[in-house]
């Protein structure tokens, strides 16, 4: 993990690391002043974008942040992946999808889950996936 002016960078390449992450989300969530409910929901799609990265694209980093829009406060993660890349980005995010051995209902849950979520993928380069939410 490091820590710079983006937020908490964290390297993912093992499942291991997604605890570490999913713990790291939470506590931010918490200070942030999110209730335990949102905590969680969020802190699940923090894992679904962590497990991604290590399905589907070996490694890859997460970021998790704290952002300031006009007058609110949000938390956002950004996964960044150097894998295959998604070829049809709408197809993946579509419930019941799953390119892999999933129930397909990971990109689609991170999308209900957060406020704002954008997705961006090219073959053979990779995937950038940054969500937010705000604390309303």
């Amino acid at each position: 993990m490091g820590k710079n002016s983006d937020g908490l960078v964290f390297e993912v390449s093992e499942p291991s690391d997604n605890a570490t992450i999913v713990y790291n989300a939470r506590q931010m969530l918490l200070q942030m002043g999110f209730d335990e409910t949102r905590q969680y929901l969020i802190a699940s799609a923090v894992s679904e974008l962590s497990t991604n990265i290590i399905r589907y694209g070996e490694k890859g980093t997460i970021t998790l942040r704290c952002i300031r829009k006009s007058d609110k406060i949000g938390f956002e993660v950004i996964a960044r992946d150097c894998g295959p890349g998604i070829s049809d980005i709408q197809k993946a995010a579509t419930e019941n999808y799953s390119s892999g051995h999933g129930l397909g209902l990971g990109l689609s849950s991170v999308k209900r889950i957060m406020d704002e979520c954008e997705i961006k993928s090219a073959r053979g380069h990779g995937t950038c996936i940054i969500a937010k939410k705000w604390l309303m």
